[in-house]
């Protein structure tokens, strides 16, 4: 029977440390240096369970401590057991369903794992794959990587699975927007019969409870806060601006020193090179992130931002999940998604490990009923920082994927009978 563990994030106790639940010295030593100094909510609820080798159902929305989470457990187990490791193999395998996800889990990985001399291997697309062959050549004791270029390696015997002792699913539920679960069932069916697993999703749609069924073995379930639930340090404001001022109000509202690192997201590709480029015009250092770049240009954007060389980064929802970059003193939604949970998510780029955070919200006529979707979700009725709130949304257009073009074709001309049977003949 699955055992279930409920937290809210003003439950953990204050006796509960790092130290308490048994981690080794260098692993100490090595979140001290991190500035980890308590476990969040679902770390105390999945920590215990993945030392004892139970597997592991995380329900947790994004900035919440995940990775942590599912990785303490890996490392010290590893730690306690070192094995060599065989040619192309790995001990631990990471889904991640982005690659700027999977680059974070890794480094996390690096930084949590200091000094235990783990080999870790990063396998994602977007880059050559030879490289990522040949560190593989050698084995890898924790491989994290998308499932695409995963698969890939599977298929030619660079990436061996069969004696996996650890697999991990990491957002699960953007896994299933993002059309991976081909792939991951793939993977799963690769994977020995004895192994310790664990998946972590911010919601639990049919399909993703279904594969939570097939992959587990009597988890130990913990819950926190909904993805409903919006961090109580972010303030949340809306700006009500017709479509053609969003340009000016964005310029003047960057130009306040106070927004010191900021994520402006739009709805679209396209939209996100647009924006970028009308703030560097504006003298306001900017760069675009989206899936039509390259994994090495979204990388050297990723970079400008963390070091401060760009202080606004302008991305679509691949960023929305994939992103943590401490100190990101706003987030701002140019453009309303039209799932609400998209903007839960795009705003936990802020406000993370306990920082505050400011959320500013721009919406026009054609985006007010998107607004009264997200109130309506997070129960939260944003402050009006500038102009009306509309009293009717005006010409909303149906949902759809943000960037799909839709073509609209001539319809042909009819034809007469008489020009058809003159033409046969």
């Amino acid at each position: 029977m699955t055992e279930t563990i409920t937290k809210t994030t003003t439950e953990t106790k204050a006796e509960v440390t790092f130290a308490s639940l048994g981690f080794a010295n260098s692993i100490l030593h090595a979140l001290n240096a991190a500035g980890f100094t308590k476990p969040t909510p679902i770390q105390e609820g999945a920590i215990p369970a993945g030392l004892a080798g139970r597997d592991v159902l995380g329900i947790a929305q994004t900035g919440t401590g995940k990775t942590a989470a599912f990785a303490l457990p890996i490392l010290q187990q590893m730690a306690a057991n070192k094995l060599h490791n065989r040619r192309f193999a790995t001990r631990a395998l990471i889904l991640a369903p982005t690659r700027e996800l999977a680059a974070q889990i890794e480094a996390d990985f690096k930084k949590f794992g200091a000094g235990l001399g783990l080999n870790t291997v990063l396998i994602v697309g977007g880059v050559g794959r030879t490289g990522q062959v040949n560190r593989m050549s050698r084995g890898a004791d924790i491989v994290v990587g998308t499932p695409g270029r995963i698969c890939d390696l599977m298929n030619t015997r660079n990436l061996l699975i069969d004696q996996c002792q650890f697999f991990v699913l990491d957002e699960a539920d953007r896994m299933l927007d993002l059309g991976f679960m081909p792939d991951i069932r793939k993977v799963v069916a690769a994977l020995p019969a004895r192994r310790q697993s664990a998946m972590f999703s911010a919601t639990m749609p049919t399909e993703i409870s279904g594969l939570a069924e097939g992959l587990l073995r009597d988890p130990v379930r913990v819950a926190i806060a909904s993805v409903s639930s919006t961090p109580s340090k972010i303030a949340q404001h809306v700006h009500f601006v017709d479509a053609g001022g969003k340009r000016s109000l964005l310029a003047s509202l960057l130009k306040d020193p106070s927004f010191t690192r900021a994520i402006v997201f739009t709805r679209t590709k396209r939209g996100a090179d647009k924006v970028a480029l009308q703030l560097s015009q504006e003298k306001i250092s900017a760069a675009p992130m989206h899936g039509n770049l390259g994994q090495n240009a979204r990388q050297r954007a990723l970079d400008a931002f963390k070091s401060g060389e760009v202080r606004v980064l302008v991305a679509t929802d691949l960023a929305a999940r994939g992103i943590d970059v401490t100190g990101v003193s706003h987030v701002v939604n140019y453009e309303l998604p039209n799932e609400p949970e998209s903007y839960v998510h795009r705003i936990g780029r802020t406000a993370r490990n306990g920082a505050e955070g400011i959320a500013v919200a721009f919406c026009d006529a054609t985006e007010l009923a998107y607004l009264n979707q997200i109130e309506k979700l997070t129960g939260i009725k944003m402050h009006v920082a500038g102009g009306t709130r509309p009293a009717h949304a005006q010409g909303q257009k149906p949902a759809r994927h943000p960037d799909l073009v839709v073509r609209k074709v001539k319809p042909r001309r009819p034809q007469y009978a008489g020009a058809a049977r003159s033409r046969a003949a």
